[in-house]
């Protein structure tokens, strides 16, 4: 069950990323560059396949003037 959410998490934050890079009319390339990354490593967030550092979130954000926040769960 744990691993379940963990996918889940991952797949949250990279629909957020590749959401908001397409908004700002970015490639991956265009937002490795601005974070001072590889494309590769965008592309492996997007796919869900690593999870960031918080460090790295935080120069993703920065690149597409996006905040890192934690949200409260709500329950059912």
């Amino acid at each position: 069950m744990a691993q379940a959410e963990v996918f889940v998490q991952a797949y949250k934050l990279a629909m957020q990323v590749m959401d908001l890079r397409n908004n700002h009319g970015l490639t991956q390339a265009q937002l490795a560059e601005r974070c001072g990354m590889s494309q590769a490593d965008i592309s492996r967030i997007e796919r869900g396949s690593t999870s960031p550092t918080a460090r790295t979130l935080q120069r993703i954000a920065d690149a597409l003037e996006a905040d890192v926040r934690l949200v409260a769960r709500t329950r059912a």
